[in-house]
């Protein structure tokens, strides 16, 4: 689990500790990173929020202060050391490489350069080695599906090393932004205490009405689908999981298969997991190596029904795992069930991870 600490107060903040701007610091999973700079280890000194300019001057709270908003242009990034993305890949694409060409190091939470082979995609956890590869100055943070599995699996893979992943993930409403979540509970409003529904085929859909990001209700059911259309009827978040998992693990040939689906749930992903290991593997062993991980909590005893679910998770830094077993017909094979929340461990966490330590290597 990461390390966190009490509030932050400027007589222990990084004494001409590096400048950090927070890019997109009024989105949702940047008011989960404000929390979590007021809350870690203080290792910056100035820290600037960066938002669109219908923002300008609102203060946010960060390290105990009100900090005001300062609009998205080349100048803000003028002195700074550490910039964090948490925009669209629009706007990174274009607003990474003015923050580098001013002297920044861009961590990067958007898809915009994931799969780009000059950019390290990293995980602390995991690859912490690939930071020092960062020819275009920028580092790329895995998308949240592939967050709420990776440090448990990279865990896995050291031991016993893995050659295959089949992955199903039950992805939280709040993966598709703040529309995401206000269309479930839009939609559990509508559909809520009319036990009449669900009976017959299409009456939820009659009810709910908007589907917002969704391709169907959301709300008394589960939509077999997250992303865009891909070539050969796949979905680009399946794809992404798949390109993510090879790249920080440096697997470039793992075989991988993942379904996507969405699921009512307001925040926290989880994911069943069938991973093929090229030696023999043992359950309690598999266990302990969980258990013993940094950034992983096992939560795994089946005789009292303990395992992880969302609404147990959500709004804590782990992935959690549980449902560990080896598989009843390969001896090679693990089953388990994954969870995390897909805005903390599955995106704000990981990038304030990979700036931390950008951090101690600009700090003298």
């Amino acid at each position: 689990m990461g390390s966190t600490a009490g509030p932050v107060t400027g007589r222990n903040r990084a004494a001409g500790g590096p400048t950090l701007a927070v890019v997109g610091a009024t989105g949702a999973v940047g008011a989960v990173l404000l929390d979590l700079l007021s809350t870690r280890r203080d290792v910056y000194g100035e820290i600037r929020l960066v938002a669109s300019p219908r923002s300008v001057g609102r203060p946010l709270s960060v390290r105990g202060e009100q900090v005001p908003v300062a609009a998205l242009a080349p100048e803000v990034f003028d002195g700074v050391d550490i910039a964090m993305f948490h925009v669209p890949g629009a706007v990174s694409k274009e607003w990474a490489p003015v923050a580098t060409a001013r002297g920044a190091v861009v961590v990067d939470n958007s898809g915009a350069f994931r799969t780009a082979p000059d950019v390290p995609l990293v995980v602390p956890e995991v690859n912490p080695e690939r930071l020092r590869e960062r020819p275009r100055g920028i580092v790329a943070s895995p998308g949240c599906t592939t967050l709420a599995m990776i440090v448990a699996i990279g865990a896995l893979h050291r031991r016993y090393g893995l050659r295959e992943l089949v992955v199903s993930s039950y992805q939280a409403a709040s993966g598709a932004g703040q529309d995401g979540i206000e269309t479930l509970y839009a939609q559990m409003e509508k559909v809520g205490g009319d036990r009449a529904l669900g009976l017959r085929a299409g009456d939820v859909r009659g009810v709910v009405g908007e589907l917002g990001p969704f391709p169907a209700p959301l709300a008394m059911n589960v939509v077999p689908w997250s992303g865009s259309l891909e070539d050969g009827g796949w979905s680009s978040d399946e794809l992404q999981v798949r390109d993510e998992t090879r790249k920080v693990l440096g697997l470039p040939g793992l075989r991988v298969s993942a379904t996507c689906v969405r699921v009512p749930v307001v925040t926290a992903h989880s994911l069943s997991v069938h991973a093929v290991f090229g030696e023999r593997v043992d359950q309690r062993e598999a266990q302990a190596i969980l258990a013993g991980s940094p950034g992983v909590v096992l939560c795994d005893n089946p005789e009292l029904l303990e395992f992880p679910t969302p609404a147990d998770v959500v709004g804590t830094d782990p992935a959690w795992a549980g449902r560990v077993r080896r598989s009843l017909d390969d001896p090679k094979a693990l089953d388990l069930f994954l969870c995390g929340d897909n805005l903390r461990q599955g995106a704000a966490l990981n990038t304030a991870q990979v700036a931390e330590l950008l951090a101690a290597g600009l700090t003298p």
